[in-house]
């Protein structure tokens, strides 16, 4: 049981590093993590009493 659990803990730590090396290199291939720049305006009527 505790080799299952050893193997689990690095396919863990393998897994967080792939997906660190994917953000950090992700650009250079075309994926774009930026958040879309839009601006959005909506009217609020506040009721004042």
């Amino acid at each position: 049981m505790g080799r299952l659990i050893k193997w689990l803990f690095y396919l863990l730590v393998l897994c967080a590093l792939v997906l660190v090396a994917y953000v950090y290199v992700g650009p250079y291939f075309g994926a774009d993590f930026s958040p879309p720049q839009d601006e959005i305006r909506v009217p609020v009527q506040l009721d004042g009493k």
